[in-house]
C-alpha cells in the first residue's frame, strides 16, 4: 500500500515557524535574565546643560555682601535720670570734639538733693571746728590744773623737807610732821592721776576729731561726685566723631540709662558681614576675603564673630589690612570673596541645578556616545560659588547633566532626542 508524501512547503514553514518561535523565545528569555531593566526617560539634549568634570585649582570661598560702618561706635546713653532737655547745642549729623557740649540738661531734683548735702557737709565742719575748739579749750585748762597741782606739790615737798628738820630738834610736833608728809605724799599721788586723765582725754579727743575729719572728707567727696553730676547736665561728647544720630528734643524729659544717640569713630572703618549659619563651624577670625569696590580689591580680615544666630544667619566685623578705599561711606556695600581655606588642585564639577535635586548624591553621567546619560552615585567635599569639590564617584574629562532633575522623576537613564 502506497504512504501519501507531504508537501515539502509544508514542511520548510513549519520549520521556519518553529526557528522564529524559538528565537523569540530565546531573546525574551535573554531580556528577563540579561536586559536592561532601568528605567528611561527621553529627554530634548537642547534643554539640558552639559559640563565636563575637569582638575584644577579649587578656592574653598564663599561669596558674600558686606556693609560697610565705623570702625567704632560710642553709644549716648543718659546718666541723670528726670533730666529735662533745654537746649540742643549740636545738631545730629554734626562733627564733635571730645569735650564739645552736644546738650543742656536741667534736674530741679538734683539741684535740691545737691544744696541738702552742702548744707550737711558746712554742718559736719562747724561740729569739726567747734570739736577742735572744746579740744583746746580742755587741753588748756588741763595743762592749767597741772600747773597749779605741781606748785602746790613744790611747796608741800619744802615744808615737808623744813618739818623734818624741826621734828628732829623737837620744835613741832609728830602729828604735824606727819600731816605734812601725807598732804605731800598726796599731791604726788594726784598729781600722777591727773596726767593719767590728760592722757586719757586727749587720746578721746584726737579720736573723737578723727572721726569728724573721716566724715566731712568722706562728704566733701561725695559731694564733688555730686557736683560732676550737676556737670553732667551739660551733656559732653565723651570723643572726637560725627554725632551720627541724637534721639532728643527741647521738653523732653529723659530716664537714666535711656540712649540718646550715638557718635561714630571715623579713623577707620570696617565691614558688617551676615553669613548663613550652615558656615559658622568654618569661619574662624583671621581669615580674609577679596572686597570689591568700584572694580578695586581690597583685602579684608575677620576680627571679630558674633555667635548669635538670627534668621538663620551670623554676624562677623572685617577690617582693611593694608589700605582703605578712598570716598567710602557708612552704609555702603562691598560684594567680596571670603576664603574658606587655602587653594589646592582636586577634581571639581561645576555647580548646577542638579544639586538641589539631588543633594549632591547623585548625577547623570553622560555616555562617551553622546547618546545618553546613565544615574551614578558621586561624593562631593567642599564647595565655591562656581564649583562642588568631587570626593568620589566621577573622574576629570567625564560629563555630566548640570540642569536641574526636577522634571526627571527618579529614572535610573535619560535618551537624548535632538541630538
Amino acid at each position: 500500500m502506497d504512504r501519501p508524501i507531504e508537501n515539502k512547503s509544508k514542511i520548510t514553514k513549519r520549520i521556519i515557524w518553529i526557528s522564529v518561535s524559538g528565537i523569540i523565545l530565546l531573546l525574551i528569555l535573554y531580556q528577563i535574565f540579561f536586559g536592561d531593566r532601568s528605567t528611561k526617560l527621553n529627554v530634548d539634549i537642547n534643554k539640558v546643560t552639559i559640563d565636563e568634570v575637569s582638575k584644577g585649582p579649587f578656592l574653598n570661598y564663599i561669596a558674600q555682601t558686606g556693609t560697610v560702618e565705623p570702625i567704632q561706635t560710642i553709644y549716648l546713653d543718659a546718666t541723670e535720670g528726670g533730666s529735662r532737655v533745654e537746649e540742643i547745642i549740636i545738631k545730629e549729623g554734626n562733627m564733635v570734639k571730645e569735650g564739645d557740649i552736644i546738650v543742656i540738661l536741667s534736674n530741679t531734683s538734683l539741684i535740691l538733693e545737691i544744696s541738702n548735702y552742702e548744707a550737711l557737709v558746712s554742718r559736719t565742719s562747724n561740729e569739726l571746728r567747734q570739736a577742735r575748739l572744746l579740744m583746746e579749750q580742755q587741753t588748756l585748762n588741763s595743762k592749767s590744773q597741772l600747773l597749779d597741782l605741781q606748785y602746790r606739790i613744790l611747796q608741800q615737798k619744802r615744808q615737808y623737807n623744813y618739818n623734818k628738820v624741826l621734828v628732829k630738834d623737837n620744835h613741832i610736833s609728830i602729828e604735824e610732821f606727819e600731816f605734812s608728809r601725807e598732804q605731800y605724799e598726796l599731791s604726788l599721788e594726784k598729781l600722777e592721776l591727773l596726767r593719767e586723765n590728760l592722757k586719757q582725754d586727749s587720746v578721746f579727743r584726737n579720736v573723737q576729731v578723727d572721726a569728724l575729719e573721716r566724715s566731712v572728707r568722706r562728704m566733701q567727696d561725695n559731694l564733688k561726685l555730686v557736683n560732676k553730676r550737676l556737670e553732667s547736665l551739660n551733656y559732653r561728647a565723651p570723643v572726637s566723631g560725627e554725632l551720627a544720630s541724637l534721639n532728643l528734643e527741647v521738653g523732653q524729659v529723659i530716664s537714666r540709662g535711656q540712649r540718646i544717640g550715638q557718635i561714630n569713630i571715623l579713623d577707620s572703618y570696617k565691614l558688617r558681614v551676615n553669613i548663613d549659619e550652615y558656615f559658622i563651624a568654618k569661619v574662624s577670625k583671621g581669615l580674609t576675603a577679596a572686597c570689591d569696590f568700584a572694580g578695586t580689591s581690597y583685602k579684608g580680615i575677620i576680627t571679630k564673630i558674633y555667635p548669635e544666630v538670627v534668621n538663620g544667619r551670623f554676624s562677623v566685623d572685617m577690617e582693611f589690612v593694608d589700605e582703605v578705599p578712598e570716598q567710602i561711606k557708612i552704609g555702603q556695600t562691598s560684594r567680596m570673596k571670603l576664603e574658606l581655606g587655602k587653594p589646592k588642585v582636586t577634581v571639581r564639577i561645576p555647580r548646577g541645578g542638579y544639586s538641589q535635586s539631588t543633594g549632591g548624591q547623585w548625577v547623570y553621567v553622560v555616555d562617551p556616545s553622546g547618546s545618553f546619560a546613565e544615574k551614578r552615585k558621586i561624593s562631593l567635599g567642599s564647595q565655591n560659588p562656581r564649583f562642588y569639590e568631587v570626593l568620589d564617584g566621577i573622574q576629570p574629562g567625564e560629563k555630566v547633566v548640570t540642569s536641574s532633575y526636577d522634571n526627571f522623576g527618579d529614572v535610573d537613564k535619560l535618551i537624548f532626542k535632538n541630538r
